[in-house]
């Protein structure tokens, strides 16, 4: 039986991929903020497959609670970062953009680094490696004016995810990296009063990613268009892109 650890899994896409590994037989490890969340997909899918840990990534004290759930599952074979805030920003709330910061950027360095400190110490080889996956966005590919923190947050994780893929090979760590870049999903991150292009549902991501994470690609952007979309943004010169001002989302 495959075993997984999923960091966000109290809603959203972080709940959805842990349902669909359980219903395909996985054991996991879900953690988040809401107890009583994460109690409610244990009583669903049952105590045997779910283990569950109260947990604030952009607390000192999550790599603790991180360290008790490994316990419970042993060594997993997928650990899936999913949490993650983001806001429409225009007005430049600080608040707001430090809590996307640290969030998005110090609970995600936290707690990856943190595995993959265990994995230099556990029972994982070539042949056996672990797999990170993390949910990064379309909108780390150029700054975002509607969504400054967002976008470049976005970015950063995917940049850092790199770094960690070439210190893994100059340090011969049995880990393997997925970095997942989606568009628009209706999930509570989004407002619910704006019009979202080419907006995908929980369900449709879910089975985006779990072909992402079956193939284990480095980097995966979902679906067709977006990867074109982001496929000409990324060649769009700097002074070119700064003077787009209708885009809203």
């Amino acid at each position: 039986m495959k075993t997984a650890i999923i960091i966000g899994a109290t809603s959203g896409i972080g709940r959805e991929v842990a349902a669909c590994l359980v219903e395909q037989g996985w054991r996991v490890g879900i953690a988040g903020r809401r107890t009583e969340a994460l109690e409610a997909f244990r009583k669903a899918y049952g105590a045997e497959r779910v283990h569950i840990a109260t947990l604030d990534v952009t607390r000192d004290d999550a790599v603790a609670a991180l360290d008790k759930l490994l316990a419970q599952t042993g060594d997993p074979d997928l650990f899936f970062y999913a949490s993650g805030v983001g806001y429409q920003n225009r007005e430049l709330d600080l608040d707001k953009e430090i809590r996307t910061v640290r969030t998005n950027c110090e609970g995600m360095v936290r707690m990856v680094d943190h595995f993959v400190d265990y994995v230099r110490h556990h029972g994982y080889s070539p042949d056996h490696k672990a797999h990170i996956a993390v949910i990064t966005s379309v909108a780390g590919t150029a700054g975002l004016g509607s969504a400054p923190a967002y976008s470049a947050t976005k970015r950063m994780q995917s940049t850092y995810l790199t770094a960690l893929a070439q210190l893994a090979r100059m340090e011969h760590t049995p880990v393997c990296f997925t970095d997942i870049r989606p568009g628009f999903i209706a999930t509570d991150i989004l407002s619910p009063d704006k019009h979202y292009p080419m907006l995908m549902t929980k369900e449709q991501a879910a089975d985006h990613i779990m072909k992402a994470l079956r193939r284990r690609k480095r980097v995966y952007t979902f679906d067709w268009r977006f990867r074109l979309l982001t496929c000409l943004w990324s060649f769009m010169p700097r002074c070119i892109w700064e003077r787009i001002t209708w885009v809203r989302n």
